[in-house]
Parts: C-alpha cells; sequence; structure tokens
C-alpha cells in the first residue's frame, strides 16, 4: 500500500504580489488592498506586515501610516486576482498528477506516488522556481504524510527564512519539534473559540494536541478535532478532493458605495446582482429554481428607519437565463421595498438547483423557455468573458453611484485588451 504524502503550496501575500506583478516600482515597498467599498485592510505585503498594519483594521485608523511611509493602497481587484490564481493552478497541474484546489491562494497536491522515483525535496523547489518563473508569483511549499502537516510544514516555510520555502515534515522528530514550537492557534481547522477552550484544558501547543487521547478530544469538542489529533500523528483522515461539490445556492451581495433612497435605485443594484448570478449560474452548469432578494438598512444609522426583508420566489420550470430572475427579482422587489430607510446593501440569492434536463413539469404546469434562450445567454457570457467588451442589461443602470467603492483600482492587466500595460 502507498504511503500518504501529501504538500500544500500557498502563494505569499497573494493579493499585494498580484498587485506588484506589474508595478516594479513597488519592489521592497509596502502595499495594502482593501476590502469592498474601501473600508478595511485585507491584504499585508511583508513590508506592509513589519510596519504594524493589522489585518481587518478600518483604513482610516492606518492612514497616518499609510501617508508617513508611502504605503502603496490598492482596491480589491478580483478579475486579475481570479485570473492569476488559475494560471498558478494550471501551473501545478503540470507538475503533478493530482490537485486540489483549496483556496485562491493554496492547492494541496498528491505526492504519494511520486517518491518512489522523485526527489520530493527537489520537486518543491522547482515548483517554486517555475511558479515565480512563468507567473511571477512567490510561493511556499509544505510537505506530510496528512493534510494538516502538509499545511503546518507550510506555515514553517513563511515562518523561518532559512527554510528557502520548503518545509519537508516525513521525520516523525521533525515533526515533533516544529509542533512543540507551533502555537495551538496555528493548527489548521483550530478555531479561535475551540483554541480558548483547548487551553482551558492545558493544551497550548500543535503537540500537546498530538499526544492527546482522540476519544477525550471527541467527547469534549467533536469528530472533526479528534480527526486533527489523528493527522497531527501521520494518519491521513482526508485525501485530495480533485472534483468540486456543486453548489447548493449562490449569492450576489455588496454594501452600496452610497446610501440607497430611491426605488429606481434599488431596481438597479437588484437587477445588477441578478445579473451576476446568473452567470455564475450558467459557469457552473446548473439551472435555478427560486430566488430570494434582501435589502436591508445600516445598522448603524441614527434616527434613521431601521428596515431589513427578505422575501423568496420560484419559476415554473428551472431556468438559467438572466431575463427570467430579473423580471423574478423585480417583482419581489416591489413587495420588499419602503421608502424612507436609507438602504446600506442588497443581495439575491439562488436556489434549488437541477442539473439540465432533469426537471419534469406538473401536469398542469405551462412553462416554456424564451426564445433562443441558450444561444442568447452563450452569447452573452462569451462576449463578458472575452476581455473585448461588456453587454449588460438596461436595468442595471450606468454609473450609479451606489455601486461598490474602489476608487483605488488596479488594470485588469490579464483580462482586459485595453488594460495591457505599453512600455514606451
Amino acid at each position: 500500500m502507498t504511503a500518504n504524502l501529501f504538500a500544500l503550496v500557498d502563494c505569499n501575500n497573494f493579493y499585494a504580489s498580484c498587485e506588484r506583478m506589474f508595478r516594479p516600482d513597488l519592489q521592497g515597498k509596502p502595499i495594502v488592498v482593501l476590502s469592498n467599498n474601501d473600508g478595511c485592510v485585507v491584504a499585508r505585503s511583508s513590508e506592509a506586515k513589519q510596519l504594524g498594519i493589522k489585518m481587518a483594521v478600518p483604513v482610516y485608523q492606518v492612514m497616518e501610516m499609510i501617508r508617513a511611509h508611502n504605503v502603496a493602497v490598492f482596491s480589491s481587484n478580483y478579475a486579475l486576482y481570479a485570473d492569476i490564481s488559475n494560471r498558478v493552478m494550471t501551473t501545478l497541474e503540470q507538475m503533478v498528477p493530482r490537485v486540489e484546489v483549496y483556496s485562491i491562494d493554496e492547492a494541496f497536491l498528491d505526492l504519494s506516488r511520486l517518491d518512489k522515483c522523485q526527489d520530493i525535496n527537489q520537486l518543491a523547489t522547482d515548483i517554486r522556481q517555475r511558479i515565480q518563473q512563468w507567473i511571477g508569483i512567490s510561493v511556499c511549499v509544505g510537505i506530510g504524510p496528512s493534510k494538516t502537516l502538509a499545511k503546518l510544514a507550510n506555515y514553517a516555510a513563511k515562518q523561518y527564512p532559512a527554510t528557502q520555502g520548503v518545509v519537508d515534515l516525513r521525520d516523525k522528530e521533525r515533526q515533533r519539534r516544529l509542533m512543540a514550537l507551533t502555537p495551538i492557534d496555528e493548527v489548521w481547522g483550530i478555531g479561535r473559540k475551540i483554541a480558548q477552550r483547548l487551553k482551558l484544558m492545558g493544551i497550548h501547543t500543535a503537540l500537546q494536541l498530538a499526544d492527546a487521547h482522540p476519544k477525550l478530544i471527541r467527547d469534549n469538542f467533536s469528530v472533526m478535532v479528534e480527526r486533527t489529533v489523528y493527522e497531527l500523528n501521520g494518519i491521513a483522515c482526508d485525501d485530495i478532493q480533485q472534483v468540486v461539490a456543486t453548489k447548493q445556492q449562490i449569492i450576489s451581495s455588496r454594501s452600496f458605495g452610497a446610501r440607497i433612497t430611491t426605488f429606481e435605485a434599488m431596481q438597479q443594484a437588484i437587477s445588477d446582482y441578478t445579473f451576476r448570478a446568473c452567470e455564475k449560474l450558467r459557469a457552473e452548469g446548473q439551472f435555478a429554481r427560486t430566488l430570494s432578494v434582501f435589502i436591508r438598512s445600516s445598522y448603524f444609522t441614527q434616527h434613521q428607519p431601521q428596515y431589513s426583508q427578505a422575501l423568496t420566489g420560484h419559476l415554473v420550470s428551472p431556468s438559467d437565463d438572466t431575463r427570467d430572475f430579473i423580471e423574478l427579482a423585480q417583482r419581489l422587489l416591489h413587495r420588499l421595498w419602503r421608502t424612507g430607510p436609507a438602504y446600506a446593501k442588497a443581495g439575491v440569492m439562488l436556489g434549488d438547483f437541477y442539473a439540465p434536463g432533469v426537471f419534469q413539469l406538473g401536469l398542469f404546469d405551462e412553462a416554456k423557455p424564451q426564445p433562443k434562450s441558450k444561444e442568447l445567454m452563450k452569447l452573452l457570457d462569451g462576449i463578458n468573458h472575452s476581455g473585448k467588451g461588456s453587454i449588460q442589461f438596461a436595468g442595471q443602470g450606468l454609473n450609479a453611484d451606489w455601486r461598490m467603492k474602489r476608487g483605488q483600482l488596479s488594470p485588469r492587466y490579464t483580462t482586459q485588451w485595453r488594460h495591457i500595460p505599453i512600455i514606451k
């Protein structure tokens, strides 16, 4: 039986690294990336971390530090980050047979059948070098007999520069030495509340958790924490998941860049969010039958009416046509709307998914798809994903004040032809 062996490849300071790729003038300089509506810091370069800028801090609280140290500030550029992530994952898939994309900047690799015919540490070094050379992103690689140990190895690769970005935890003694140095808060799957309870039991390090009795941990926590104990001891409880699970719902929601007080503006916002949700639905190859719409005012607005409500509607038969869902969303919005509150957020959720062609109508139901629906949606998505232009519905509005604020947005260098850098 082949012994399990995993690697975790994690991009370093991913959002900040993506912003730096096309800005060589920012090499060695601090960078921060902001959340939706440019509210909080969601990513930092290593230089920004050294300045003491914390994660999730409101940007206004560190503005003096940003000005004093000439920190480069960017709005979140999701199109750029997603494209660079896809390039990283595609490169990994060319180098190993099985890859599980864990998040936008992390992937687990299955090395179980490679250690018999290949130097694993050299492979990890080759992975780092190729991604750096081909894409321009720095990564760290952690290797271990379980996913949790691979994650722990990656943590060490980031923490200790002497490792040169690669840590191999196949050796049992090396595992225990590292676990003795690792706070329980840094163990994969151990959240803040669980960590606090473990500390009350005298478990402060990863090694102490590894040495705990699995049944004791299960009785006091859950089977998931028990599995973490096994994984810290090199017993793999989770394999590589190459097939992405089908989503059960799709949500499209944003806080507004400016408060909405008119029905017309809310109509535009709901149409826009429905448009985005339907794009995701078609990308999943699914049809949906239900749509929920919610609107709410700000929880922090004083001396103004507070309002938060949601409604759900159903189509007669499942669809992936944006027009069907925009029409349903507008009917729901008419029932939801109340004049008076200053609305801060809204969103839509698609649910009740079906694979194409598997839904059966009731005996007395009458529902026909809109003419040329499949062809129109394919054309719409093709143009919008081509990077050469975009099409939207008139109801989404143009240059609306309510749209998310992204005042420091960088160009979409890799997905829009007009944003390709020009060297003069």
